[in-house]
């Protein structure tokens, strides 16, 4: 009975994987006998030496040999049965690897497993994004692969990658990757022109009371309102704070813990404020006032800056100071008079405004359609199709099939500059429509029975009007 139920029709999906993940350099080690002398990092780390030799030797070897077919654009990726390979080359002779397994299906054969790579179901776009990614979260918080090899030498450099990749590749899940990580975007929080003034006449007041503040960012419910910062530097940052930082100080505020904690106030003014990085106790004399530290503008200026976020209530905001003044515990103490009664008051306003807002353009009744919008020019990026992203994963509600669709539809916009328009009768009762309209792209899935080309058509119009206020032309 048993070995007929382990018998045919079970199969299994097996996610892909990260099997490796390094980084060389080839002019570190020239000679023969060298080679190890080129590698800087190399997950997972206890794979023999000959093997990392070997393994660093071929990437190499295919990066020369696709040279020889365009000399401006190495190779990006390499499709084998079991696996595929992603190169990266953010700094001159610095190379990025990641080699990810296919998926799996595993059937079973007269009791034996027998296991199918599926070897056309990773999109290298996602996975060349994700690699990116992975160098510029690196950046953000340690400069320049460069810059650390002048500063204290390989040695240097190589402690840290290990510090850093150790725990990044960890939060890598690989197997919910999606159009999201190639669009790296940023979700805009739609504020009143009243707020958004009153939002910016708070960051006057702060950046003139704390005057070492370069540069501040405001952000309300995970979603972007205002940043000081240059467009890359701010979506690498967003992406940390919404899926790391903030996700990591949920739990204690879900507890109830987030009561005022000064109710002793001067003027018996309560406030919500409290650092999410720095300082845990500010009436401790003995208290540390560390910062993280994160690098911006590396391409001209390269400034290094200490990273401050507050939170009060839904409200975070985001001081960055110049490293090379280290805050000292008299100053957080005067942040936080200046800016947690302020920013808590402001918290409620924008609360509920919002509030209002959403009363008077009504309850939506779910809809039957989800779509991804991005716009390239700003960063902005709306999914009604991924759940709220966790640390741990970014859920998307459809079929991971349809996922995949959007992402074909994406590359293909991506070889073309027109505008241009794609429709695809996928599963039974699913239309995928993708919209490329100047620098921005809709992706939209509608599920409904019986539809055809001109319904879908006519569907998608009455969506850009009533969301987008048309700002696709198209037609």
């Amino acid at each position: 009975r048993m070995a007929a139920a382990g018998g045919a029709g079970q199969e299994k999906q097996l996610a892909p994987t990260l099997l490796s993940f390094f980084i060389y350099n080839p002019k570190l080690g020239p000679k023969e006998g060298e080679e190890e002398k080129k590698i800087l990092f190399y997950h997972p780390n206890e794979v023999e030496k000959n093997e990392k030799i070997r393994n660093v030797g071929l990437c190499e070897a295919i990066v020369q040999f696709t040279r020889t077919f365009s000399p401006t654009k190495p190779a990006k990726s390499l499709h084998t049965q079991k696996n595929r390979q992603f190169f990266h080359e953010p700094e001159e002779n610095f190379w990025m690897v990641m080699v990810v397994r296919n998926p799996i299906i595993e059937k079973h054969k007269d009791g034996k497993p027998v296991y199918e790579y599926q070897e056309e179901e990773l999109l290298d776009k996602v996975y060349s994004s994700v690699l990116q990614q992975c160098y510029s979260m690196y950046k953000l918080f340690n400069g320049t692969f460069l810059k650390a090899m002048e500063d204290g030498g390989v040695k240097g450099l190589k402690e840290r990658l290990e510090k850093f990749f150790h725990r990044y590749l960890q939060t890598l899940h690989l197997q919910s990757c999606d159009l999201l990580d190639v669009f790296c975007g940023i979700s805009f929080f739609p504020l009143d022109k009243m707020t958004y003034l009153k939002i910016q006449s708070f960051i006057n007041r702060m950046e003139e009371s704390l005057n070492i503040v370069k540069y501040t960012a405001f952000l309300y419910n995970d979603q972007l309102i205002w940043s000081g910062l240059e467009q890359d530097d701010m979506r690498i940052l967003y992406k940390y704070l919404t899926t790391s930082l903030f996700p990591r100080h949920m739990e204690p505020e879900l507890a109830g813990r987030d009561s005022p904690i000064r109710a002793e106030m001067p003027g018996n003014l309560q406030h919500y404020g409290r650092f999410l990085t720095g300082p845990l106790n500010l009436n401790d004399p003995e208290t540390k006032c560390r910062f993280p530290k994160i690098f911006v503008n590396t391409d001209d200026t390269y400034e290094e800056l200490h990273l401050i976020v507050y939170k009060a209530m839904s409200a975070a905001v985001c001081f960055m100071i110049d490293a090379s003044i280290p805050p000292t515990l008299e100053f957080c103490r005067k942040l936080d008079s200046i800016v947690g009664p302020q920013l808590t008051v402001l918290a409620s306003d924008i609360c509920e405004q919002y509030n209002i807002n959403k009363r008077i353009s009504g309850a939506e009744k779910e809809p039957q359609f989800k779509f991804i919008y991005f716009n390239h020019m700003n960063l902005a990026e709306k999914s009604t199709i991924h759940m709220r992203k966790t640390p741990s994963v970014s859920l998307a509600s459809v079929h991971p099939d349809l996922m995949k669709i959007l992402g074909d539809i994406n590359s293909d916009f991506s070889r073309v500059d027109e505008d241009e328009e794609i429709i695809v009768k996928a599963m039974s009762d699913y239309w995928v429509v993708g919209k490329k309209s100047d620098q921005r792209e809709l992706y939209v899935i509608l599920n409904q029975k019986n539809v055809n080309l001109i319904e879908v058509n006519e569907e998608v119009k009455k969506l850009c009007a009533t969301q987008f206020n048309n700002i696709f032309f198209l037609d």
